[in-house]
């Protein structure tokens, strides 16, 4: 059986380029494992896959629904264990990549999830405080909203992501998960570049027109930029305060990713170059077998 090759990083870490270029090589095929890239019409605004990039390897967990529609770890989990079992089935080598910690660990570690929540669960959840939310969602493994000032935001990231009972320790021994690690300069360079390039693709335009369909307040637009463009529209932001803001903003995140993927004492950390070769050489054992 093909390993699955699992690679995590912060956004803008090169994670995706090194996919593509290790799938191409090795007869493989990628699941996105990122909560934003599965909304159908939000392509600039995630930093989705080029058409150009998904012709070069097929691409999976992309435009699975409608922003607004419920969609959680759980569903991602299935979603991404059948994919896997599909790919390995048509022999190819499935790559599990993202920046969802979550979505990641739901797969690998195999979280089994609650059922939907009581309306009683719920009505006790807005008697806590903010920080004592912050602290059940650290505590259940519930990726907290990037709006996490938002009491209603935060209680319904803890619904729609359930919570954890149980998980395996470790992965399966056919799962190879490989970390990027960046400095922190240098990651901060990428976010900066990247952020200009999707500024010059048209990610404004593109977050307006979502807003007019969607409205600001759908959960698929609470991401980083698309509250900072909510901003910049009502004037509270210039041009170039947007920019500086939404590669604060995505710095910050990327501090985050890092936080909750150091938890795992499981990942091989290695900078771009030695984790294509940590991976080349993971293939090249299975290819001899």
């Amino acid at each position: 059986m093909a390993p699955l090759i699992v690679i995590v990083g912060p956004t803008a870490s090169g994670k995706s380029d090194l996919a593509i270029r290790l799938a191409e090589r090795h007869n493989g095929e990628i699941i996105c494992a990122d909560s934003r890239t599965i909304y159908r019409h939000m392509d600039i605004g995630t930093a989705k896959p080029s058409k150009e990039d998904q012709a070069r390897v097929p691409h999976w967990g992309i435009d699975l629904v409608e922003p607004g529609e419920r969609f959680t770890a759980a569903d991602f989990q299935a979603y991404a264990h059948e994919k896997i079992a599909d790919i390995r089935a048509r022999r190819k080598v499935p790559f599990l990549v993202g920046g969802s910690g979550l979505y990641v660990d739901a797969v690998i570690l195999e979280y089994q999830f609650s059922s939907d929540m009581t309306q009683e669960y719920r009505d006790f959840l807005t008697t806590m405080t903010l920080e004592q939310l912050h602290i059940y969602c650290n505590e259940h493994n519930v990726v907290i909203p990037n709006n996490s000032q938002n009491k209603r935001y935060v209680i319904r990231a803890i619904e729609q992501q359930g919570v954890n009972t149980k998980r395996r320790e470790a992965p399966h021994p056919e799962t190879y998960v490989v970390g990027i690690a960046t400095d922190a300069s240098e990651l901060r360079e990428r976010i900066a570049g990247r952020a200009q390039k999707l500024f010059e693709r048209g990610m404004i335009e593109e977050a307006l027109q979502l807003a007019k369909r969607y409205g600001w307040d759908s959960e698929a637009m609470t991401g980083n930029i698309f509250r900072l463009v909510r901003r910049y529209h009502e004037g509270e932001l210039s041009p170039d305060e947007l920019k500086a803001a939404f590669v604060t903003a995505d710095w910050q995140l990327a501090k985050r990713q890092l936080t909750w993927f150091k938890r795992r004492s499981f990942i091989h950390w290695a900078d771009l170059q030695e984790a294509e070769q940590l991976i080349d050489r993971r293939l090249a054992l299975v290819n001899k077998s």
